[in-house]
């Protein structure tokens, strides 16, 4: 049985997830919800592909930013990104399925510090993501 602060993770994850139109044209998938955690996955396909024939680092980017905009802000507390990085470790094709893992490190009153992994479908590290969010007073959803 989830707890309380995850079954409110869970709620505003749907909420935001069903207003995010850009996740959804990416094809994201929510896979969990826990209370400053979230792990989602996705399938690159063919207009994903810059002309070198692998994934255009955006679309990597963009995997990880809604990993941790689900992981930070499923507390009901309107968060932004404040600073932001991503390394590129391997590269991605047409057909790999990615797994965007987002793990908190630091939760403060007005920050919090993520960590995304990107996983491919072989368990290879394609790419790892730090964000660094700036916690508003606003809610996303009122219950």
């Amino acid at each position: 049985m989830l707890s309380a602060a995850d079954q409110l993770a869970n709620r505003v994850v749907t909420h935001m997830m069903s207003e995010d139109r850009f996740s959804q044209w990416l094809g994201i998938t929510v896979l969990d919800v826990r209370e400053g955690y979230s792990r989602i996955e996705m399938t690159i396909r063919p207009e994903m592909v810059n002309g070198f024939g692998i994934v255009h680092g955006g679309v990597s980017f963009s995997l990880a930013d809604s990993a941790f905009a689900f992981a930070c802000n499923n507390r009901n507390q309107l968060s932004v990104a404040l600073d932001t990085s991503i390394n590129f470790t391997q590269p991605v094709r047409v057909g790999d399925h990615l797994t965007a893992e987002a793990r908190e490190l630091h939760n403060g009153k007005s920050t919090g510090l993520y960590q995304i992994s990107i996983h491919n479908q072989d368990q290879k590290l394609v790419a790892q993501f730090k964000g660094l969010c700036y916690r508003t007073d606003k809610k996303l959803i009122h219950e």
